[in-house]
């Protein structure tokens, strides 16, 4: 991804003269006079008639115009050079037998630029020929230059016009302009730097996708990147990019600051609060209610433009976005977490709920993440705590198969288990299968009968009894037909509440 905006050398313009004289031997002592100057040329024309296509012919710096001309006047030689776009501002410098006023100023009236009596003294002719040359000559390069930088300026636009349209839509003014001044930013290659990255993801949208038909599918999407991809720029947030309904965006690079963890916290508690926008619009357009979990991680990446001079992306590599991927997948929807590292870059003004231990895949040593509520300072931000519905004792538990998700795969088996607590997105369930908090479960319903209902739940794990083994599980997808049937066995339900 380079850009070459170098200004093409100035082109060489050899002196050039134009004699237009009938008389052979008035030329023939001009060539003569020119005869051991390498930098000169020669032509001369005998025909007036001629004269005008032999200048087209051989772009002379300097015309010598004889006054006295068979066919056409030598004056109205001048006029019609005067009057040709090629000749137009050639040095002119007419002939003539003596040395007459008159005729001089009618000389230059038309245009001309000097003039002689002929023949001079070689020495004098040679001078002439070559001032007046030079002149023209450094106009045809100031010319020649401007138009140059006419066209830099406009390659630099299409190149700025190129950055701006593969960049504005993803990085804020300022980072856009940040670019522009430094284009070798563009260039291939990277750098290691400390940055936040954040990682978003629409809970079980997976399996609403499953639901719905693609065009739906493509409108929530729209219609909550729309509104997130906004709420990033604002925050000098640098999209990195968009996966599927996931969005990995990055704070730090390629603009630097020393609040990057600070905005990117700030940003999360923005881009939740709004979720109740994004869902406006859904339910305004039939289309389903959808939540969203954010992950944020603060370490040392890879940063830079990764990829071929055929197709490149400014991006972040390293496991520090790998540890942003994994703290977002322990969110349910509505939630923030955050690792140590954030949580250190920020300090009092962060608003803490909880602290979590997990344990990521690739991580050694369990770690602990924060649950955000909030964002003090000049952001001033804070979620609105959703009240948890009570969960309501069933009079006859419900029995399920459930199977583990592990990142992107689903356990092919299936362990046992039963709700024996409900309300319309959290469980209690009961299983002889351990269980670690943070898990994600594929969960089946079973009827009376026992046969599965055509209808698949997946949930979270976010507490763990171990005596007995209960599972407090909190719904990420609730289909149709599975709330109803939740409804169905809420409305059974005594008041007995936990």
């Amino acid at each position: 991804m380079k850009f070459k905006l170098d200004t093409p050398s100035l082109a060489q313009h050899p002196i050039t003269v134009l004699m237009v004289d009938d008389s052979r031997l008035i030329c023939a002592a001009v060539k003569k006079m020119l005869k051991d100057q390498q930098d000169i040329t020669f032509h001369f024309c005998t025909d007036s008639h001629k004269a005008e296509e032999m200048a087209e012919q051989v772009k002379p710096t300097v015309i010598l115009q004889d006054l006295i001309m068979p066919g056409i006047n030598g004056l109205d030689m001048v006029r019609i050079f005067r009057s040709n776009p090629v000749t137009s501002q050639v040095p002119l410098i007419v002939l003539s037998a003596e040395e007459e006023p008159a005729i001089k100023a009618e000389s230059f009236a038309l245009g001309a630029n000097d003039y002689m009596v002929k023949l001079p003294d070689a020495v004098e002719v040679i001078a002439r020929i070559r001032y007046h040359s030079n002149s023209y000559i450094n106009l045809l390069q100031r010319d020649e230059a401007f138009q140059a930088l006419k066209e830099s300026q406009e390659r630099l636009e299409v190149r700025n016009r190129f950055i701006r349209e593969t960049f504005g839509r993803y990085l804020s003014d300022d980072v856009v302009n940040s670019l522009l001044e430094t284009p070798e930013g563009l260039n291939l290659g990277g750098e290691k730097r400390k940055v936040t990255i954040m990682m978003a993801d629409l809970r079980g949208f997976t399996s609403l996708g499953e639901r719905l038909a693609p065009e739906m599918v493509v409108k929530v999407i729209n219609n909550y990147l729309e509104e997130m991809t906004s709420i990033i720029i604002n925050y000098n947030g640098t999209i990195d990019e968009f996966i599927g309904d996931a969005i990995l965006a990055i704070f730090g690079a390629p603009h630097r600051g020393n609040d990057d963890a600070e905005r990117a916290v700030a940003c999360a508690v923005e881009m939740q609060m709004a979720m109740q926008k994004v869902n406006l619009k859904n339910r305004e357009q039939n289309l389903p209610e959808v939540k969203m979990g954010i992950g944020l991680n603060t370490g040392e990446v890879v940063v830079g433009n990764i990829g071929s001079e055929k197709r490149a992306k400014y991006g972040v590599v390293g496991s520090n976005v790998n540890l942003a991927s994994r703290i977002e997948s322990y969110t349910i929807g509505g939630q923030i977490l955050i690792s140590q590292s954030t949580k250190d870059e920020i300090g009092p003004i962060l608003m803490v709920t909880k602290e979590m231990k997990v344990e990521p895949k690739g991580v050694k040593q369990p770690i602990s993440i924060f649950n955000v509520g909030g964002i003090g300072g000049k952001y001033n931000l804070f979620i609105s705590e959703n009240q948890r519905e009570p969960l309501k004792k069933l009079p006859n538990k419900v029995e399920l198969l459930f199977s583990l998700c592990l990142g992107k795969d689903i356990d092919d088996r299936l362990f046992n288990g039963s709700i024996s607590m409900l309300s319309l997105r959290e469980a209690e369930i009961e299983t002889e299968k351990k269980v670690e908090p943070m898990s994600n479960l594929k969960i089946k319903l079973l009827g009376q009968n026992g046969d599965p209902i055509p209808v698949d739940l997946y949930g979270k794990v976010i507490e763990v009894n171990d005596h007995p083994n209960r599972l407090l599980v909190h719904f990420t997808s609730i289909p149709l037909m599975a709330e109803a049937y939740f409804n169905g066995l809420l409305a059974t339900c005594s008041s007995n509440e936990i």
